[in-house]
């Protein structure tokens, strides 16, 4: 089964901007090494990156440092970068053409939110019959207070991998998706 592996939205804004990811520790550790793992084993790596065009956005505006991506990203090998606009990845752009084009039934989500573009892309692969796996230690949140209530980052992280198991993702540590091809490789 042909996979690619989905970097979602990994940007300067979840470390330095207004949107800090608190939650889990480590999930930035763990996206690099399912990248550095996806491309030892030939796994396509698809970076898709967010960007308002909007001159006064708070977040994402497009050419600011906020807008980059994290460092470590940008540094490791891609086979293509994708601009959004919105949270679903496929929304807008052309991710699925190229997807189909390479021949992938099956795609891996990393990167940030969780509950946002994670999620929204998660559910539009698995709505376009791509077979997907979420890593749990690979996205990440942060704790949220609006108009609806609060939540900790904790409980968001979980209420959106338990939701995600339960029909549209098979959810997966890092170690457990590398796992999984490195027992399967020659």
């Amino acid at each position: 089964m042909k996979e690619a592996l989905l970097v979602i939205d990994v940007q300067n804004e979840y470390f330095t901007g207004v949107l800090p990811v608190t939650f889990p520790q480590g999930s930035l550790a763990n996206i690099l090494r399912a990248m550095d793992a996806a491309h030892a084993a030939h796994i396509p790596v698809v970076v898709i990156q967010h960007a308002n065009h909007a001159p006064d956005a708070p977040a994402f505006r497009y050419g600011t440092p906020g807008w980059e991506l994290h460092p470590e990203i940008a540094g490791r090998p891609r086979d293509i970068l994708i601009e959004k606009t919105l949270p679903g990845s496929f929304t807008g752009t052309n991710l699925d053409r190229w997807l189909m084009d390479h021949g992938i039934v099956s795609v891996t989500i990393a990167g940030y939110m969780t509950q946002m573009c994670c999620d929204t892309t998660a559910r539009q692969a698995f709505q376009r019959g791509y077979a997907v796996r979420f890593l749990s230690d690979g996205t990440g949140t942060l704790s949220v207070t609006n108009s609806a209530g609060s939540i900790s980052d904790s409980d968001l992280h979980r209420a959106i991998l338990v939701t995600q198991q339960m029909r549209f993702s098979r959810v997966q540590t890092t170690e457990e998706w590398v796992q999984s091809f490195s027992r399967t490789a020659p």
